[in-house]
């Protein structure tokens, strides 16, 4: 498993940062390589091909695409980490995908002890509304609802006593997301939960600090991290 430090350029913060490992149809782990010394880069516009990165297995020569490396910095900027490029000429398309990212250690301060969380591979929009409920789920949310389509109110998931929004534009989410959110969670007498594929603005985080709403960001691997105080106490508490 390998590992490099990695420098947030917003806050200057320093990361170890640890290459997430996916297993090759052959059996034998695969991560990305590394590019040592290269700067992380923040991101602050998606695409859906940029992130996605062509790995080789050593052990079989087989090239499939996996998830760049991103880091969520607490700070709220999200970073992509720099790969050595591989050639794609002759990429073989994955036959079903790639398996589920490695499961989520269980917060130590849990009120409640908690299975291992399994990530979904994020592909697509639905995938990242998919993967939000999966893991409200695993916080301790029943009765998790997902629409099949997306109501006027933007409302993606419903909970017992919650209500959820998933941003999967490829722009970080504005400070009205926020505040909508808010008043849809208000009027329904509910908690609200965001989650975002591209993070934040600042003036969206200082919202959601003041309003006590809990942040994730989500990356490809479909391993939402906590961004902000509430969404630390939601891990921490559960529902």
């Amino acid at each position: 498993m390998e590992s490099l430090p990695v420098r947030c350029p917003a806050c200057r913060r320093e990361h170890a940062y640890v290459t997430p490992v996916y297993p090759c149809p052959c059996g034998a782990p695969t991560a990305p390589p590394l590019m040592r010394g290269a700067p992380a880069v923040p991101i602050t516009h998606r695409t859906w091909n940029d992130d996605w990165v062509s790995v080789r297995c050593h052990s079989c020569g087989r090239r499939d695409q996996w998830p760049h490396p991103e880091l969520c910095c607490p700070c709220g900027a999200v970073l992509r980490i720099a790969v050595r490029p591989v050639a794609t000429r002759g990429i073989t398309p994955p036959a079903a995908g790639p398996a589920a990212a490695p499961p989520i250690p269980v917060p130590r301060t849990a009120a409640h002890p908690r299975p291992s969380f399994r990530p979904l591979v994020i592909r697509t929009a639905r995938d990242a509304v998919s993967t939000a409920a999966l893991y409200l789920r695993w916080l301790g949310y029943r009765d998790v609802v997902q629409p099949e389509v997306r109501p006027s109110s933007r409302i993606d998931l419903r909970a017992a006593g919650l209500v959820a929004q998933v941003d999967a534009t490829t722009r970080p989410t504005a400070l009205r997301d926020v505040e909508c959110l808010w008043l849809n969670a208000l009027n329904a007498s509910v908690a609200g939960v965001l989650f975002s594929l591209a993070g934040y603005t600042d003036e969206a985080r200082s919202r959601a600090d003041g309003l006590v709403i809990p942040l994730f960001v989500l990356d490809l691997t479909g391993t939402p991290q906590p961004v902000n105080g509430p969404a630390d106490e939601l891990i921490s508490g559960g529902p």
